[in-house]
């Protein structure tokens, strides 16, 4: 299924990801029974160690309940020239996803409707004309504040979290 740049959906595990949940436990009923008194007939070495199996066991089958994106799914789709998109979850306006920028892309100056925080994960990107940022750089762009071009020379790869991107959000015109 080919989704529209813009219009992305997230992909829940399938059955060959994760195996069903037998009988998970409600946060009340973990709590209770993590906070239970130890009582005098056992050991708390012995309580310590049926509570953490118990509890283990309940995470291990809480695992269908989380998000997981396989690098094989939510193939990457085109955004802009030269850039790629991968969404990987967005709940409530909050999105988490990658760009793919290769050698020579422009993502034109922009702003955020909320705070958006970037990782460079591959490669470098140069934001505006003085700030440079390599693989493991970490950087906040503020809720509507300006934003310069981002470009990069080598190509790049970003995980951010923040809005879903939007050429709504451009400061000029797409080139």
């Amino acid at each position: 299924m080919k989704s529209k740049p813009n219009h992305l959906t997230t992909h829940a595990p399938s059955a060959t990801d994760v195996q069903p949940a037998s009988h998970a436990l409600d946060a009340d009923i973990v709590h209770a029974i993590d906070s239970a008194p130890v009582p005098d007939i056992a050991s708390a070495t012995t309580i310590h160690r049926v509570r953490s199996k118990m509890l283990a066991n309940i995470a291990e089958d809480a695992v269908i309940a989380h998000t997981t994106v396989h690098a094989h799914e939510n193939t990457w789709q085109p955004f802009l020239d030269r850039i790629e998109f991968k969404l990987l979850n967005h709940v409530a306006g909050v999105a988490s996803y990658l760009l793919r920028l290769q050698p020579g892309a422009v993502l034109p100056a922009h702003r955020h409707p909320i705070d958006e925080e970037c990782i460079v994960l591959e490669g470098e990107l140069r934001i505006g004309e003085r700030l440079v940022l390599k693989a493991g750089g970490f950087h906040l762009a503020r809720k509507e504040l300006p934003h310069a071009d981002i470009t990069t020379d080598s190509g790049a790869v970003i995980f951010l979290r923040g809005a879903m991107p939007s050429r709504e959000h451009t400061l000029v015109a797409a080139r």
